[in-house]
């Protein structure tokens, strides 16, 4: 058989290679490049809580790694919907992204409309712990335990703050309610700027929120009770609290995720830089150690890990939320 050499197409197959290495290498160089303007980090919820909190801090040390400043904007309202909504919508630079709980994502979607789709407009970029949730006493609760509150609410009512419907502490609520059949009442908030000043004027009986700095230091005080918490295990700083689980009550022993999420339309080479530089600046020992004192446990996984546990979120949240006929108001 004869070779016949055809210089015409070994040409087009050299620039076919050619392009097939400059495409990966530019992917590379636009995201070596990014970001070429200061960056958006929006939280969904009101400033002071754990959330703000933590991702003002994870913002300070990605500012100096990206080399661009980081504007935090907070976007409080609809159980965090809000700031998804605007992040989904306002977010189409390339430069905009945001920092939550997965509630939003995988909760409210199934309890209310939403501006955005959870599993096609939003991208997992990496997820930064997992946060307990603190069953808490105020001084208007006159009882010792969570049993005392189910008393009190088979005879009455007990009143339940949480950071808005929807929330985690919202369906933990439900869940409790339904499985006592005691007059649980909700109370949700936009925020931790209402309901802690709330919560120290004693304007509501229990109050189900993450730890963070201004709640521990009101637990110090003595202003806040730990009755319980949503946590796998019992809490070093809490040993003598029980879980939920503990208490009889493990559909509503919840956790929640917090972590980065950005709109659809950023770039995968640059989620991916995100990705990295966040892992890598939850792996300085300041602000893992910060993270963790508050009680949260911090993570580090890949994009498509931190996708498949939001994916696995949604689903399962969805199926309680229709089993246990939960409605969202």
């Amino acid at each position: 058989m004869k070779n016949h050499f055809n210089p015409q197409r070994r040409q087009a197959l050299s620039l076919l290679a050619s392009a097939a290495v400059w495409g990966v290498a530019g992917k590379a160089l636009a995201a070596s490049n990014w970001p070429q303007k200061p960056l958006r980090l929006i939280v969904p919820y009101s400033a002071g809580g754990v959330s703000d909190i933590v991702a003002r801090l994870v913002a300070q040390r990605l500012s100096t790694a990206l080399g661009q400043s980081i504007v935090v904007d907070n976007r409080p309202g609809a159980a965090g919907t809000m700031g998804m909504n605007a992040m989904v919508k306002e977010g189409g630079d390339g430069h905009t992204f945001a920092f939550t709980p997965i509630s939003p994502i995988t909760l409210s979607p199934h309890l209310m409309k939403v501006g955005f789709d959870p599993m096609k407009d939003i991208v997992p970029v990496a997820p930064v712990m997992y946060s307990p949730v603190y069953v808490c006493a105020t001084e208007a609760f006159k009882g010792k335990t969570l049993a005392d509150a189910f008393a009190q609410a088979k005879s009455g009512s007990v009143t339940m703050a949480c950071l808005g419907f929807g929330s985690v502490g919202h369906i933990i609520i439900e869940q409790l309610r339904r499985q006592t059949g005691s007059n649980l009442v909700p109370i949700p908030y936009k925020g931790d700027s209402q309901l802690l000043p709330d919560a120290v004027g004693a304007q509501f009986d229990i109050l189900l929120i993450n730890p963070s700095e201004p709640v521990n230091a009101l637990v110090q005080r003595g202003k806040l009770r730990i009755i319980a918490v949503g946590s796998p295990e019992r809490l070093p700083a809490v040993p003598d609290v029980p879980t939920l689980a503990e208490l009889g009550h493990p559909d509503a022993n919840m956790t929640s995720l917090f972590g980065f999420v950005a709109p659809t339309g950023m770039a995968p080479e640059v989620v991916q830089r995100l990705n990295t530089e966040i892992n890598r600046s939850l792996q300085q020992p300041e602000l893992r150690d910060r993270v963790q004192k508050l009680d949260n446990i911090a993570l580090s996984q890949t994009p498509s890990q931190f996708a498949a546990a939001v994916q696995s979120a949604y689903e399962k949240n969805g199926k309680i939320i229709k089993q246990a006929n939960i409605k969202a108001e």
